[in-house]
C-alpha cells in the first residue's frame, strides 16, 4: 500500500478464506537485507564520528587546561617564595577567595 489513498485489497477463494499474500521475491529479500545492514553500518559510522568529535573538542580544550594549571602552581608557587622570604612557613598560608 504505497499510495494512501487506495483501499485495501482482500483477496478470498470462492470457499470464503483468504489468501496468503504472495510471497517477496528473492531480490526483495535480498535488498530488504542489504538495507538493515546498510542501516546498521550507518549507525555505527555516525557514532564513530560523533566519539570522533567529542576527542577533537577534548583536545582543544587541552591547551587551556594546562595553561590554566601553569597559572596556578606559578601563583601558589610565588605567593611561598614571598611567605618563605618574610620568615613564614608557606605550607601554612592561605588562599583567599575574592566574590
Amino acid at each position: 500500500m504505497s499510495d494512501p489513498r487506495q483501499r485495501p485489497v482482500l483477496d478470498m477463494t470462492p470457499e470464503g478464506e483468504f489468501r496468503d499474500p504472495p510471497r517477496p521475491s528473492r531480490l526483495d529479500l535480498l535488498l530488504a537485507r542489504t538495507g538493515g545492514i546498510a542501516v546498521l553500518v550507518l549507525l555505527a559510522t555516525g557514532g564513530l564520528v560523533l566519539a570522533a568529535v567529542a576527542v577533537f573538542f577534548a583536545a582543544l580544550l587541552l591547551p587551556v587546561v594546562v595553561a590554566a594549571g601553569v597559572v596556578a602552581f606559578v601563583s601558589l608557587w610565588w605567593r611561598a617564595r614571598r611567605l618563605r622570604r618574610q620568615g613564614l612557613d608557606p605550607r601554612v598560608f592561605r588562599v583567599v577567595v575574592r566574590r
